[in-house]
């Protein structure tokens, strides 16, 4: 390579670090933050923007400078999200018997346990009723909540993220927002409003 060639990469190399630090990075917090309210799980919401950021870098080329870098993040992390989400949906879960069953031979293990252990789980974590009326939102609605009312996104920012026409983010939104208010219902009375 000339020392032409290798100034033209250097530059090309220097400007893509550029827009990375000053374009993708300020996004970082928010795009945990999506991934975690999508995945609900740290590790998994942590892989995810390690992935959407990896991508990004990669094809940073594709980014058009001067539009809402954002977005072009957000939509990497939710394209990321639904080929992992099909993925899994594919493979049987994964269970080592031998374990589990060493567990409840062992003279350790009380008796009075439930099978059911997601319970006692989850048990510590209600109380944050917001959250888990998202949360119990079919995936396509809690996103657009997620992307219009707590990332503060446009409808056509929005519908580039999510790939659908205006008119679907606008319904689903509706939608969102009415099972959001169903779920919400009592809690609300609770809290004194009507």
């Amino acid at each position: 390579m000339s020392n032409e060639g290798k100034d033209i990469h250097k530059s090309t190399k220097n400007e893509k670090n550029r827009i990375f630090e000053e374009e993708f990075l300020p996004h970082i917090n928010a795009m945990y933050n999506f991934g975690y309210r999508l995945t609900f799980d740290e590790d998994d919401a942590k892989d995810l923007v390690q992935d959407t950021y990896l991508k990004a870098y990669r094809f940073t080329d594709s980014f058009q400078k001067g539009t809402n870098a954002k977005a072009w993040l957000f939509r990497i992390l939710k394209n990321s999200f639904i080929n992992d989400f099909r993925k899994k949906s594919k493979q049987p879960g994964k269970v080592d018997y031998q374990e589990v069953e060493s567990y409840y031979n062992s003279d350790d293990v009380d008796k009075s346990i439930t099978t059911d252990l997601r319970v006692e789980t989850v048990q510590d974590m209600i109380g944050d009723e917001i959250s888990n009326a998202l949360n119990s939102l079919d995936v396509d609605f809690r996103t657009v909540i997620i992307l219009c009312d707590l990332e503060g996104f446009k409808y056509d920012e929005m519908a580039k993220i999510l790939d659908i026409p205006i008119g679907t983010v606008r319904s689903r939104l509706h939608r969102a927002r009415n099972l959001l208010k169903k779920n919400l219902r009592d809690y609300a009375k609770k809290m004194g409003y009507k």
